[in-house]
Protein backbone atom coordinates (compact mmCIF):
# COMPACT_ATOMS: atom_id res chain seq x y z
CA UNK A 1 0.00 0.00 0.00
CA UNK A 2 1.38 3.42 -0.76
CA UNK A 3 2.30 5.44 2.07
CA UNK A 4 0.47 8.96 0.46
CA UNK A 5 -2.03 8.71 -2.11
CA UNK A 6 -4.14 11.48 -3.44
CA UNK A 7 -7.05 11.52 -5.85
CA UNK A 8 -8.44 13.93 -7.90
CA UNK A 9 -6.61 17.34 -5.70
CA UNK A 10 -8.22 20.66 -6.52
CA UNK A 11 -7.69 23.97 -5.29
CA UNK A 12 -9.49 27.23 -6.37
CA UNK A 13 -8.98 30.53 -5.25
CA UNK A 14 -11.98 33.22 -5.92
CA UNK A 15 -10.55 35.99 -7.39
CA UNK A 16 -11.71 40.02 -7.82
CA UNK A 17 -15.44 40.62 -6.64
CA UNK A 18 -17.68 42.01 -9.05
CA UNK A 19 -20.22 45.36 -7.81
CA UNK A 20 -22.91 43.02 -8.13
CA UNK A 21 -21.31 40.80 -5.72
CA UNK A 22 -19.72 37.36 -6.01
CA UNK A 23 -16.93 36.77 -7.77
CA UNK A 24 -15.24 37.22 -11.07
CA UNK A 25 -13.92 34.32 -11.80
CA UNK A 26 -11.20 31.41 -10.32
CA UNK A 27 -7.99 30.51 -10.69
CA UNK A 28 -7.75 26.36 -10.30
CA UNK A 29 -3.95 26.60 -8.50
CA UNK A 30 -3.93 22.17 -8.70
CA UNK A 31 -6.55 20.84 -11.02
CA UNK A 32 -7.74 17.15 -10.56
CA UNK A 33 -3.98 16.09 -9.57
CA UNK A 34 -3.76 11.97 -8.43
CA UNK A 35 -0.87 10.53 -7.61
CA UNK A 36 1.26 7.79 -5.75
CA UNK A 37 3.79 8.19 -2.98
CA UNK A 38 5.59 4.71 -1.94
CA UNK A 39 7.45 4.57 1.53
CA UNK A 40 10.97 5.30 0.85
CA UNK A 41 10.48 6.62 -2.76
CA UNK A 42 11.28 10.19 -3.72
CA UNK A 43 8.88 11.59 -6.23
CA UNK A 44 9.92 14.42 -8.04
CA UNK A 45 7.68 17.59 -8.87
CA UNK A 46 9.27 19.99 -11.73
CA UNK A 47 7.39 22.37 -13.15
CA UNK A 48 7.87 26.37 -13.71
CA UNK A 49 6.97 28.90 -11.15
CA UNK A 50 2.89 29.42 -10.61
CA UNK A 51 2.54 25.60 -12.00
CA UNK A 52 1.13 24.65 -8.67
CA UNK A 53 3.92 22.71 -7.20
CA UNK A 54 3.80 24.07 -3.99
CA UNK A 55 0.14 24.42 -3.38
CA UNK A 56 0.19 20.81 -4.31
CA UNK A 57 2.66 20.42 -1.52
CA UNK A 58 0.76 22.25 1.23
CA UNK A 59 -2.33 20.49 0.08
CA UNK A 60 -1.03 16.99 0.64
CA UNK A 61 0.29 18.25 4.22
CA UNK A 62 -2.98 19.80 4.91
CA UNK A 63 -1.71 23.41 5.55
CA UNK A 64 -3.84 24.30 2.90
CA UNK A 65 -7.18 23.58 2.40
CA UNK A 66 -8.15 21.47 -0.54
CA UNK A 67 -11.50 22.67 -2.47
CA UNK A 68 -11.97 19.07 -4.09
CA UNK A 69 -10.29 15.89 -3.85
CA UNK A 70 -8.98 13.22 -0.87
CA UNK A 71 -5.63 12.55 0.57
CA UNK A 72 -4.98 9.35 2.23
CA UNK A 73 -1.57 9.42 4.29
CA UNK A 74 -0.68 5.56 5.40
CA UNK A 75 -4.45 4.47 4.85
CA UNK A 76 -5.68 7.77 6.94
CA UNK A 77 -7.88 10.24 5.44
CA UNK A 78 -6.59 13.70 6.08
CA UNK A 79 -8.95 15.66 4.27
CA UNK A 80 -11.89 14.89 7.25
CA UNK A 81 -9.51 14.16 10.08
CA UNK A 82 -9.99 16.11 12.82
CA UNK A 83 -7.82 19.19 14.44
CA UNK A 84 -6.40 16.50 17.24
CA UNK A 85 -5.76 13.57 15.28
CA UNK A 86 -4.49 15.38 12.63
CA UNK A 87 -1.62 17.56 14.79
CA UNK A 88 -0.95 13.37 16.20
CA UNK A 89 0.33 13.06 12.17
CA UNK A 90 1.94 16.06 11.83
CA UNK A 91 5.13 14.45 13.54
CA UNK A 92 5.07 11.74 10.60
CA UNK A 93 4.48 14.66 8.23
CA UNK A 94 7.21 17.08 7.46
CA UNK A 95 8.66 20.42 5.17
CA UNK A 96 11.58 21.57 4.08
CA UNK A 97 11.05 25.49 3.01
CA UNK A 98 12.57 27.63 0.71
CA UNK A 99 14.22 29.93 1.88
CA UNK A 100 16.20 28.51 4.81
CA UNK A 101 16.12 32.46 6.87
CA UNK A 102 12.75 33.08 6.00
CA UNK A 103 11.64 29.63 7.83
CA UNK A 104 14.15 30.14 11.08
CA UNK A 105 13.20 32.79 13.31
CA UNK A 106 16.12 35.15 13.65
CA UNK A 107 15.13 35.56 17.36
CA UNK A 108 15.72 32.18 18.63
CA UNK A 109 18.88 30.48 18.95
CA UNK A 110 19.62 26.83 16.99
CA UNK A 111 19.46 24.58 19.78
CA UNK A 112 16.23 25.97 20.38
CA UNK A 113 14.68 26.10 16.83
CA UNK A 114 15.43 22.64 16.28
CA UNK A 115 14.08 21.18 19.69
CA UNK A 116 10.27 23.50 19.43
CA UNK A 117 8.59 20.47 17.97
CA UNK A 118 10.36 17.86 20.51
CA UNK A 119 8.43 19.99 22.86
CA UNK A 120 5.14 20.32 21.20
CA UNK A 121 5.01 16.63 20.03
CA UNK A 122 7.22 14.76 22.09
CA UNK A 123 7.88 15.90 25.79
CA UNK A 124 10.93 15.10 27.25
CA UNK A 125 13.62 15.83 29.92
CA UNK A 126 16.19 18.89 28.90
CA UNK A 127 19.31 16.22 28.75
CA UNK A 128 17.25 13.83 26.27
CA UNK A 129 16.18 16.97 24.22
CA UNK A 130 19.61 17.93 23.83
CA UNK A 131 20.77 15.03 23.34
CA UNK A 132 18.50 15.03 20.53
CA UNK A 133 19.59 18.29 19.43
CA UNK A 134 22.87 17.21 19.00
CA UNK A 135 22.05 13.95 17.01
CA UNK A 136 20.49 15.99 14.77
CA UNK A 137 23.29 18.36 14.57
CA UNK A 138 25.84 15.69 13.72
CA UNK A 139 23.31 14.15 10.91
CA UNK A 140 23.25 17.43 8.88
CA UNK A 141 26.88 18.01 9.04
CA UNK A 142 26.89 20.48 11.86
CA UNK A 143 28.46 20.55 15.30
CA UNK A 144 27.80 21.38 18.71
CA UNK A 145 28.72 25.00 18.86
CA UNK A 146 26.02 25.90 16.38
CA UNK A 147 23.67 25.52 19.66
CA UNK A 148 24.20 28.85 21.08
CA UNK A 149 24.48 30.92 17.49
CA UNK A 150 21.28 32.42 15.72
CA UNK A 151 20.58 31.87 12.09
CA UNK A 152 22.12 35.04 10.97
CA UNK A 153 25.22 33.79 11.69
CA UNK A 154 25.49 31.15 9.42
CA UNK A 155 25.33 30.72 5.56
CA UNK A 156 22.42 29.80 3.87
CA UNK A 157 23.50 26.10 2.63
CA UNK A 158 24.38 25.90 6.87
CA UNK A 159 20.95 27.76 7.70
CA UNK A 160 19.26 24.97 4.97
CA UNK A 161 21.00 22.55 7.21
CA UNK A 162 19.45 23.62 10.60
CA UNK A 163 15.96 23.89 8.85
CA UNK A 164 17.05 19.99 7.41
CA UNK A 165 17.50 19.10 11.27
CA UNK A 166 14.36 20.62 12.61
CA UNK A 167 12.39 18.69 9.93
CA UNK A 168 14.09 15.50 11.49
CA UNK A 169 13.66 16.44 14.66
CA UNK A 170 10.32 14.17 15.32
CA UNK A 171 11.62 11.03 13.18
CA UNK A 172 8.78 12.22 9.90
CA UNK A 173 8.16 9.06 7.53
CA UNK A 174 7.40 11.78 4.72
CA UNK A 175 9.04 15.10 3.79
CA UNK A 176 8.00 17.65 1.44
CA UNK A 177 11.13 19.47 -0.11
CA UNK A 178 9.94 22.50 -1.17
CA UNK A 179 12.37 24.34 -3.80
CA UNK A 180 15.17 23.51 -0.80
CA UNK A 181 18.20 24.17 -3.28
CA UNK A 182 16.62 27.06 -5.40
CA UNK A 183 17.69 30.27 -3.00
CA UNK A 184 21.21 28.72 -2.98
CA UNK A 185 24.30 28.68 -5.45
CA UNK A 186 24.90 25.54 -7.57
CA UNK A 187 27.67 24.17 -5.33
CA UNK A 188 26.02 24.23 -1.82
CA UNK A 189 22.77 23.68 -3.23
CA UNK A 190 24.38 20.37 -4.41
CA UNK A 191 25.88 19.69 -0.94
CA UNK A 192 22.10 19.51 0.26
CA UNK A 193 21.04 17.43 -2.39
CA UNK A 194 23.79 15.13 -1.26
CA UNK A 195 22.89 15.43 2.58
CA UNK A 196 19.20 14.93 1.61
CA UNK A 197 20.17 11.51 -0.48
CA UNK A 198 22.04 10.36 2.35
CA UNK A 199 19.54 11.27 5.12
CA UNK A 200 17.07 9.20 3.14
CA UNK A 201 19.02 5.62 3.03
CA UNK A 202 20.02 6.71 6.32
CA UNK A 203 15.93 7.41 7.89
CA UNK A 204 13.99 5.78 5.17
CA UNK A 205 12.49 8.82 4.56
CA UNK A 206 9.93 9.09 1.62
CA UNK A 207 10.85 12.73 -0.07
CA UNK A 208 8.24 14.67 -2.30
CA UNK A 209 11.26 16.67 -3.96
CA UNK A 210 9.70 19.88 -5.89
CA UNK A 211 11.88 22.05 -8.12
CA UNK A 212 12.51 23.63 -10.98
CA UNK A 213 15.02 22.09 -12.30
CA UNK A 214 15.06 18.55 -14.49
CA UNK A 215 18.55 18.29 -13.60
CA UNK A 216 18.00 18.21 -9.80
CA UNK A 217 14.91 16.08 -10.01
CA UNK A 218 16.66 13.46 -12.60
CA UNK A 219 19.58 12.95 -10.17
CA UNK A 220 17.67 12.51 -6.27
CA UNK A 221 14.15 11.70 -7.73
CA UNK A 222 12.73 7.61 -8.30
CA UNK A 223 9.85 8.87 -10.42
CA UNK A 224 9.31 12.71 -11.93
CA UNK A 225 6.41 14.13 -12.50
CA UNK A 226 5.87 17.36 -14.16
CA UNK A 227 3.18 19.80 -13.80
CA UNK A 228 2.02 22.65 -16.01
CA UNK A 229 -0.86 25.22 -15.21
CA UNK A 230 -1.99 23.18 -12.13
CA UNK A 231 -1.94 19.59 -13.65
CA UNK A 232 0.36 16.82 -13.83
CA UNK A 233 0.99 16.29 -17.67
CA UNK A 234 3.01 13.51 -17.29
CA UNK A 235 4.46 11.20 -14.61
CA UNK A 236 7.09 8.02 -14.91
CA UNK A 237 10.23 6.89 -14.05
CA UNK A 238 12.83 9.25 -13.92
CA UNK A 239 15.20 7.21 -16.70
CA UNK A 240 12.54 6.61 -18.82
CA UNK A 241 10.69 10.18 -18.86
CA UNK A 242 13.99 11.92 -19.46
CA UNK A 243 15.03 9.63 -22.40
CA UNK A 244 11.55 9.88 -23.64
CA UNK A 245 9.70 12.95 -22.70
CA UNK A 246 6.00 12.27 -24.42
CA UNK A 247 4.80 16.23 -23.15
CA UNK A 248 5.88 18.98 -25.30
CA UNK A 249 6.28 21.10 -21.81
CA UNK A 250 8.46 18.34 -20.36
CA UNK A 251 10.99 18.77 -23.36
CA UNK A 252 10.63 21.83 -23.49
CA UNK A 253 11.97 21.85 -19.33
CA UNK A 254 14.93 19.37 -20.63
CA UNK A 255 16.19 21.23 -22.90
CA UNK A 256 16.37 24.99 -21.32
CA UNK A 257 17.94 23.60 -18.22
CA UNK A 258 21.86 23.15 -17.82
CA UNK A 259 22.62 19.85 -16.78
CA UNK A 260 24.30 20.42 -12.83
CA UNK A 261 26.37 17.43 -11.52
CA UNK A 262 25.84 16.96 -7.36
CA UNK A 263 29.13 17.19 -6.07
CA UNK A 264 30.14 15.31 -2.19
Amino acid sequence: MALVEVRNLTKIYRVGESIFGGHRGEVRAVDGVSLDLDQGETLGLVGESGSGKSTLGRLILRLIEPSAGTIRFGGCDLVHLGRRDLRRLRRDMQIIFQDPFGSLDPRWRVADLIAEPLLIHQPMSAQLRRQRVLELLGAVGLDESACHRFPHEFSGGQRQRIGIARALALHPKFIVADEPVSALDVSVGAQIVNLLSRLQRQFGLTYLFISHSMPLVRYLATRIAVMYRGKIVEMGPGDELIAHPAHPYTRTLLAATPEIEPVP
